[in-house]
């Protein structure tokens, strides 16, 4: 079982950035394969970004890449999400995910099993 709790949301201008930080409560935090989900109003939750626990390998959404990077602290059970160069379309509640299951698809949602309560992004142009 693990709980999560995001963090470090706000409203922002264009172009600015923002750190989201996710802090989990778990005794295997570091096994977890951890990913970031955003969802807008009146739209389907989708895919940000994903570390692997096991390898720290990541996947982003074409969307983000290049300007999102995750990252995790093992020692502090936390996941952060950078984020650079923000758009309106980023604009989003984001949601924090922890998945104890195997590398594969880390992009489905229905792949994890615990999710945080969501931090809200606005970005305004």
């Amino acid at each position: 079982q693990v709980q999560l709790v995001e963090s470090g949301g706000g409203l922002v201008q264009a172009g600015a950035s923002l750190r989201l930080s996710c802090a989990a409560a778990g005794r295997t935090f570091s096994s977890y394969n951890m990913g970031w989900f955003r969802q807008a109003p009146g739209e389907e939750r989708e895919f940000v970004a994903a570390m692997s626990g096991r390898t720290g390998r990541t996947s982003y959404s074409d969307s983000v890449k290049g300007r999102f990077t995750i990252s995790r602290d093992n020692g502090k059970n936390a996941v952060s999400l950078q984020m650079n160069s923000l758009k309106p379309d980023d604009t989003a509640v984001y949601y924090c995910a922890a998945s104890d299951r195997i590398w594969t698809r880390p992009t489905d949602p229905q792949r994890y099993d615990f999710w945080g309560q969501g931090t809200e992004v606005t970005v305004s142009s």
